[in-house]
């Protein structure tokens, strides 16, 4: 009798364990930490189209990776909060040599990282006839985050052959990643290494400490509540 009831005990308790995991595993699959390690990963040496293949990342299921749009940024900026940004997109190759590091830190932080994909929410200017002109309208919320950021965005500019020209707008590039303090930009890096000059090419050692470097920075920022050291050291 003692061991019919073990038995039943030990398949009481098996049962509940399968539950709780697969209800785990359920509710992993609807996180935005699974969403961005998919959206990421699927694209692990895949071909961009132009005959370079994409960089396989291997992001942390722990990552601490929140889904944002440029309306609920904006929103956060206005209402006076704390918090770090990062502005890219999956298939951009410049975001996906930094990425890893972003998340890495994120986790030994603590600190989650809201995500804005803006590969189709920023305006595009063009030169066109000599003349600079708006070929696509921006989101009206993009535009009032650069508004917002514009003391520590990059300026907008345009290739016309060799030569750059201001667009006489600031830009949110692909990456961006900015500390937020009490509803004011303080701090942004893009959080690349300057000695990596092509982006789907090998990143040394060196590199990756000058791209850790400069996100250290932003998570610095937020955990000293604004007492950034400047872009310049990062």
């Amino acid at each position: 009798m003692k061991k019919k009831i073990f038995i039943v005990i030990a398949i009481i308790i098996a049962a509940v364990a399968f539950v709780l995991i697969y209800k785990n595993h359920s509710d992993y699959k609807k996180s935005d930490a699974y969403k961005f390690k998919t959206e990421y990963e699927e694209l692990n040496g895949e071909d961009n189209g132009y005959g370079k293949k994409y960089r396989t990342l291997n992001i942390s299921k722990k990552n601490k990776i929140k889904y944002s749009t440029a309306k609920e940024i904006v929103e956060k900026t206005e209402n006076g909060e704390t918090f770090i940004v990062y502005f890219g997109f999956s298939k951009c190759p410049w975001c996906r040599s930094m990425v890893e590091n972003l998340v890495d830190l994120s986790i030994e932080n603590d600190i989650e990282v809201y995500y804005v994909d803006v590969l189709e929410i920023r305006d595009t200017i063009e030169m066109v006839d000599g003349e600079l002109k708006t070929t696509k309208e921006g989101d009206k919320n993009y535009m009032k985050l650069v508004e917002l950021y514009g003391d520590v965005l990059s300026d907008y500019t345009i290739k016309n052959g060799d030569e750059k020209i201001s667009a006489g707008e600031k830009r949110i590039y692909a990456p961006n990643v900015v500390a937020v303090v009490n509803g004011e930009a303080k701090e942004m890096v893009e959080g690349v290494s300057e000695e990596l000059t092509d982006p789907y090419g090998e990143i040394t050692d060196k590199m990756k400490k000058a791209s850790i470097k400069q996100l250290k920075c932003i998570f610095k920022c937020i955990n000293e509540a604004g007492i950034c050291t400047g872009p310049s050291s990062c």
